[in-house]
């Protein structure tokens, strides 16, 4: 175990921290933990300790869960948009976006640009909503710190919602299940997510990081408590994040740097390898994963509905420590956003390794 572990009588109650947890705006993300939180909360107050590592951040609810509970915390994910989201949320202690930020974005642009609406012409959203998101970056390029981070969070978040089924997969409107999130203009989801990110802007008095990194290149030490929840090779389909989401991560810096698909039906971005995608090569980045976070308490997630088993997660796990519990939840894991969205139960396990 890291030195420095110890209990901290300012620390918030669990119950606290979960209802603050709650209010986190809800990204519909795949592998999410949203529904995870009632049972990881519990589980972090009886790990205890000062400082966490969340190692895949994705949504952001979990290292927002850990800085409600006090925790010191350093947040990763090797995509864009969640480390901006964490920045706004985990990082950032007192900044919002106020009226007159809110009337700037909203307004008139402050340039020509067109690169959204004449690129994903005819793919996503109307012609007003990408004419939107083009405008709104005009302004979003002149802030700087949290300010920013919160600003493009609440743009990302309106996309996604705005998105029929959450994922940009999807062309056109063809799955529109009539819900308010698809009817809503872009103008004036940013103003509602907007306000939801300001909402939960709190200080926890602690000097938390947001990190965009691959997981292998991250220090392994200096973490009482580590969280893992990476993308486990399905048994079917895949698990390409940025097939699913390269919209997002485009819009999260105006896809500077990116190199974009043009031959790709939706203008997708190119998949960067990871080995937790595939079945040859998991078990290894597992292990590999597992040894560099040794000193630490370890709780890891796994669903059942992925390769490798659970009795091989455990049995690497009991590789590191001597000290291994498995529990199971039960988890209902949905996929989409629509009314008919594919459900299905699986086993929900939490690893914990002390």
């Amino acid at each position: 175990m890291t030195t420095g572990r110890g209990s901290d009588s300012n620390r918030p109650s669990t119950d606290v921290a979960l209802a603050r947890a709650a209010a986190f705006p809800r990204l519909r993300y795949m592998g999410s933990k949203y529904r995870l939180l009632p049972h990881l909360g519990p589980l972090f107050a009886e790990v205890g300790g000062r400082t966490a590592l969340d190692a895949f951040s994705g949504s952001g609810v979990v290292s927002y869960l850990l800085k409600a509970m006090g925790y010191q915390v350093t947040s990763n994910d090797y995509l864009a948009f969640p480390a901006t989201i964490t920045q706004a949320t985990v990082v950032n202690h007192r900044t919002t976006l106020d009226a007159a930020d809110l009337d700037r974005i909203c307004g008139p642009a402050a340039d020509q640009r067109d690169f959204i609406r004449t690129t994903f012409d005819g793919i996503y959203f109307t012609d007003a909503d990408r004419e939107f998101l083009d405008s709104a970056w005009s302004h979003i390029d002149r802030m700087v710190g949290h300010k920013r981070a919160l600003a493009i969070s609440a743009l990302v978040l309106s996309a996604a919602r705005k998105q029929p089924r959450g994922v940009f997969t999807v062309r056109g409107l063809r799955y529109d299940d009539g819900r308010r999130d698809l009817r809503l203009p872009l103008r004036e989801h940013f103003r509602e997510r907007a306000a939801a990110y300001n909402a939960v802007v709190f200080d926890n008095g602690r000097r938390n990081r947001s990190i965009t990194s691959d997981v292998a290149d991250l220090d392994g030490a200096g973490y009482d408590l580590v969280y893992l929840d990476p993308p486990y090779a399905p048994a079917r389909d895949d698990n390409d994040y940025i097939k699913r989401y390269h919209f997002l991560e485009g819009l999260s810096c105006y896809w500077q740097g990116q190199t974009i698909m043009q031959n790709t039906l939706t203008k997708k971005l190119p998949k960067r390898y990871t080995p937790f995608a595939y079945k040859h090569s998991i078990t290894q980045a597992l292990r590999d994963m597992l040894k560099k976070f040794h000193e630490s308490t370890i709780v890891l997630s796994y669903s059942s509905n992925a390769v490798p088993d659970a009795a091989t997660i455990e049995a690497l796990l009991r590789d590191v420590k001597d000290d291994v519990e498995v529990r199971k939840v039960d988890h209902k894991y949905s996929f989409g956003t629509h009314a008919t969205a594919v459900r299905r139960d699986v086993d929900e396990y939490l690893f914990i390794g002390r």
